[in-house]
């Protein structure tokens, strides 16, 4: 006799707020989390660059050495490294351990929005205001980037990589996918500037949110309109996006100091999440836990779900 497949749990959306860490960098340009979601990376407008551990509220380290205020920031698979960009138009490699700088590379030609390592942290791409996606060998001494990526006709907003793919989004309305296997280019045309493209969970979608306070979800390989999400605000900055940890749910930043969660099927709005005054500047989502952190001004806060209780020592 065979037993019916236990109901999956509901999905439960990260409202219970946890903790508020002052990060004391000035406002917080970008919040991050590393791959596994234990630690979380803070991009300040006083050039600093700190490293935490959220669930407990403890700063790890500090990295100087922009010129700037830092933007973006990411750490490798095996979080030995991070790299960051920032105004000065440098991106930085550094080693986590010891929080030196290890490699700077210059040749963007305005500020850089937005840095990632692809999957083996032997490659940064950087996407910059200059319109180009910049791609740096980590381990080799060159000083110019192996490949550029110039098909953006203005400035490049988000970058994201996949095993065999980049997903940019550009101030000039389109977003492009990369297909490095098949050495091919794939565009769609939103017509608003993108501020922010992510590649749904299960790879199948990619989600795209811009300047006309709507995320659109569309079929990866077709282009086709899957879902579009409105009811917050974005008409003026860069926001971050994502879905949840399990592909339930649409996520996404707003200027009214709220971030708005809706039904990735349904497209209803399920939870507008209040934060506090102001723009929600940046969110990231835990890659396996109903766990976000949002950043507004210069704090982070770390939400969980309703029925979350915090461990000793991490409450």
């Amino acid at each position: 006799m065979a037993f019916p497949e236990p109901k999956p749990r509901p999905p439960e959306l990260p409202q219970k707020r946890l903790k508020t860490l002052d990060c004391g960098q000035g406002a917080v340009r970008a919040v991050r989390f590393n791959v596994d979601g234990n630690y979380c990376l803070t991009c300040g407008s006083d050039k600093t660059l700190k490293l935490w551990n959220p669930l407990r509220g403890t700063l790890l380290r500090t990295y100087s050495g922009h010129g700037y205020e830092v933007l973006d920031a990411a750490s490798s698979f095996d979080n030995s490294s991070l790299c960051s960009g920032g105004g000065d138009k440098a991106v930085v490699l550094w080693d986590v351990a010891s929080g030196q700088v290890m490699r700077k590379f210059r040749g963007h030609a305005g500020k850089v929005n937005t840095v990632q390592f692809n999957e083996e942290a032997t490659v940064i791409l950087s996407g910059s205001i200059d319109s180009s996606i910049r791609c740096w060998d980590c381990r080799s001494r060159r000083p110019e980037p192996v490949q550029t990526l110039d098909e953006a006709r203005d400035g490049v907003s988000s970058v994201k990589v996949s095993d065999h793919e980049v997903l940019a989004g550009s101030v000039d309305g389109r977003m492009r996918r990369y297909d490095l296997r098949m050495g091919q280019l794939f565009s769609d045309y939103v017509g608003s500037p993108i501020t922010c493209t992510c590649f749904s969970r299960d790879g199948q979608c990619t989600l795209v949110s811009s300047l006309d306070s709507t995320l659109r979800l569309l079929d990866k390989d077709t282009g086709e309109l899957l879902g579009e999400y409105k009811g917050h605000k974005n008409q003026e900055y860069k926001l971050d996006c994502c879905l949840s940890e399990r592909d339930t749910h649409v996520v996404s930043c707003s200027e009214d100091g709220k971030v708005f969660f809706w039904d990735l099927v349904e497209g209803v709005l399920a939870l507008a999440l209040p934060v506090g005054r102001g723009v929600v500047q940046s969110l990231a989502y835990h890659p396996t836990e109903p766990c976000l952190l949002t950043a507004l001004g210069g704090s982070i806060q770390c939400w969980r779900e309703e029925a979350y209780e915090a461990e000793d020592g991490a409450g």
